[in-house]
């Protein structure tokens, strides 16, 4: 961590009350870009996508599961790949807490990846 100037309480407040300002602003255009994305319009899948599954194969429309919303989370590891992404391993481990919840809000969620 670089060496931070230290200063009055003041000029602490000063500088806090500048960044949280631009936080905020921040904030908003995030809000914003997200509505944004809320309004795109939508496209038919028309192409019967099958995934490989551990019960076999199975179409994209099977793996709503019953439910009206499906969650595809692409899990970062590739065919022979070494390595594996470490945001996508902590969310595969707490992937059961969170189902528990999708599923009470009518959303499937399926994580897939190019590696067996």
């Amino acid at each position: 961590m670089p060496n931070s100037k230290i200063v009055s309480r003041e000029d602490w407040f000063q500088a806090h009350k500048a960044h949280l300002a631009r936080e905020k602003e921040l904030t908003r255009f995030r809000d914003s870009i997200a509505a944004e994305r809320r309004e795109l319009p939508w496209l038919k899948v028309r192409k019967d996508y099958v995934f490989e599954t551990e019960q076999g194969p199975k179409k994209l429309a099977e793996l709503f599961a019953g439910a009206s919303q499906l969650i595809v989370y692409h899990f970062m590891f590739g065919p022979g790949a070494d390595y594996r992404c470490e945001g996508c391993s902590f969310l595969a481990d707490h992937i059961d807490g969170a189902n528990q919840h999708l599923k009470h809000h009518d959303v499937s969620l399926v994580v897939i990846s190019r590696a067996p």
